[in-house]
């Protein structure tokens, strides 16, 4: 991609754009309230027909939303409220993720992630987002104010390699850009309506409930009507004009209520309460979390086949649409590099080891022929394949597992250590006690650290032990 030219308005450069607290851009993308317009956000950047072909080929939001809305986050953060270094390797990182994303969509549109004028209209959204949650909340920014937000924004733009011909030139100009792309670009497609009507009444409970998880299937019900309701009042005048929905009263006096309310309660709050603070660098666990559980009795049944749906379901299906095919093995890879940071070489290697995994699934378990692998054909060609040859797996799944203990085994000792496996498998939704149970099941011979040898034997005890004893079983947490 050509090298951006100079802004038609002043901008300073990365290296001395403010990054403290005091930054219009950090600050206001930092507060908690902006929360209330993020599907806001997601709405108009769905609509996009590139942005909901990718989507619907390649993202995880249907099987595993809030890991996916944890990754946006860190990546925000990491772009907009970290020092140069940071930012440069994020900016690394999802360019080497979005090479990665291209195809043709239903209709037989070509699309591509780097596509520039895709790439702007994403980041362009998110800027209107940001000045749409002031506006909201009754505290319109001024022109000036406007000026100098957007020229911190396009300062990220342009460490992002986006062209600024394909930007607007001015923050005046912004409104009228996605006017028109609202009117002339956008379309109120499958993706735009699972975001508005099904995706949280179909979500797994947030870790972060505790004790409210067993209500999730009421309240997700209730989130579900409020966020609709909420997005609606929300959106530009031309989003209803050009596809027909409606503000309703109700819906906007709802609007009005959580985003003035907010304001009056976020500005009455000192700033390291009305600001998200990442916990843990990177978003990764806190080792010092660290619980301990007993461990549960074990079952003595042939429970094969609900751990493969399990696998199915949790790992396999990362796309969310109940088949697998090469787009949920990148979807893992992708998952896997995000939590490990691997340079451009290791994840050529993860990327290459998963497919080989994919093309022997495909080979062994597409029955019908349509290209991907849907759960009745993965569960009984697995079964089939493990009792008939005990080298079964060692055609796809051992490779690409010896490919990952590779990668994360990054001070290269050929072991992992408690960190590293914590780093790998960790997560928002994996408690603490989970990793170290997990850990030490793996950990066969307890000198503390997992061999290559042991963490290759716990994948294909997963796959082809008979009973749960195994330490493979408990690789998806315990059984």
């Amino acid at each position: 991609m050509t090298s951006a030219p100079p802004s038609p308005s002043p901008s300073p450069s990365p290296s001395s754009s403010p990054t403290g607290i005091r930054s219009p851009l950090r600050r206001s993308l930092g507060e908690w309230r902006i929360g209330l317009v993020t599907w806001r956000l997601l709405v108009l950047q769905t609509a996009h027909p590139a942005v909901a072909a990718g989507m619907a080929r390649y993202s995880t939001y249907r099987s595993h939303p809030w890991r996916r809305i944890e990754h946006t986050v860190d990546s925000g953060a990491r772009l907009f409220s970290a020092g140069p270094e940071e930012r440069r390797l994020e900016v690394d990182r999802l360019a080497r993720t979005h090479r990665r994303i291209h195809g043709s969509d239903d209709a037989g549109r070509p699309y591509t992630a780097e596509d520039p004028e895709v790439r702007a209209w994403v980041m362009v959204t998110l800027y209107e987002t940001v000045t749409a949650m002031h506006e909201l909340s009754g505290t319109r920014l001024t022109p000036i104010e406007l000026d100098d937000l957007y020229a911190e924004f396009r300062d990220i733009c342009a460490a992002l390699g986006i062209p600024a011909e394909v930007l607007p030139p001015t923050a005046a100009d912004v409104p009228a850009y996605v006017e028109r792309g609202i009117r002339e670009v956008l379309e109120y497609g499958d993706q735009v309506r699972y975001l508005l009507f099904e995706i949280l009444r179909e979500a797994p409970a947030p870790r972060r409930l505790g004790r409210l998880r067993p209500a999730w299937p009421l309240l997700r019900v209730v989130a579900a009507r409020l966020l609709y309701s909420l997005t609606m009042a929300d959106l530009p005048p031309a989003w209803h004009e050009t596809f027909g929905t409606r503000r309703t009263h109700s819906a906007a006096t709802l609007s009005w209520v959580l985003h003035h309310g907010m304001r009056h309660v976020m500005t009455r709050l000192p700033d390291h309460l009305r600001h998200r603070h990442r916990s843990t660098a990177g978003g990764r666990p806190d080792p010092r979390r660290a619980a301990t559980r007993p461990p549960s009795r074990p079952r003595l049944a042939d429970s094969r086949r609900a751990r493969l749906e399990t696998f199915f379901h949790q790992v396999l299906d990362q796309t969310g649409d109940g088949r697998v095919d090469s787009a949920d093995l990148q979807a893992m890879v992708h998952a896997v590099c995000w939590q490990l940071e691997l340079p451009t070489e290791q994840e050529d290697v993860l990327y290459a080891a998963f497919e080989t995994w994919w093309s022997h699934l495909r080979s062994a378990m597409d029955a019908d022929g349509d290209g991907a692998v849907d759960r009745a054909e993965f569960v009984s060609a697995m079964l089939d394949g493990v009792d008939r040859d005990p080298a079964y797996l060692d055609a796809g799944l051992v490779p690409a597992m010896r490919a990952l203990f590779r990668a994360a085994d990054t001070d290269g000792t050929g072991h992992l250590c408690a960190d590293e496996y914590r780093v790998l498998f960790g997560g928002s939704r994996v408690h603490p006690a989970e990793l170290n149970d997990g850990f030490r099941r793996l950990d066969t011979d307890g000198d503390g650290r997992i061999s290559e040898k042991e963490f290759v034997t716990a994948f294909t005890d997963f796959f082809t032990a008979r009973t749960d004893t195994v330490a493979g079983a408990a690789l998806l947490g315990r059984p």
